[in-house]
């Protein structure tokens, strides 16, 4: 990812809490990033998955590719499953 900026977000405050009892002093912003930065990844697998289930062809070799590197990403970050794609045992 690029550089940080400053952002003003609104969360329901009963979330905010519980993200701040998680990560604690500091950890806020950090932990808000590393969810949207999944989200992301989570609706590029989506796009690619539908593109699929709707065409009849076969992924073209970029598509196979980028849904590879977005599920290696996952698994760096210790994402094993997510909902409406894949589920899997840790």
């Amino acid at each position: 990812m690029s550089g940080s900026r400053k952002h003003s977000i609104s969360l329901p405050e009963d979330l905010a809490e519980a993200v701040r009892a998680h990560v604690g002093p500091g950890g806020f912003s950090a932990h808000v990033a590393d969810a949207l930065e999944q989200k992301v990844t989570v609706d590029e697998l989506r796009k690619i998955v539908a593109d699929f289930e709707t065409d009849d062809e076969a992924l073209t070799r970029e598509e196979a590719e980028a849904a590879r590197a977005l599920t290696r990403h996952f698994l760096v970050c210790g994402v094993y499953s997510w909902p409406g794609l894949i589920t899997s045992a840790r």
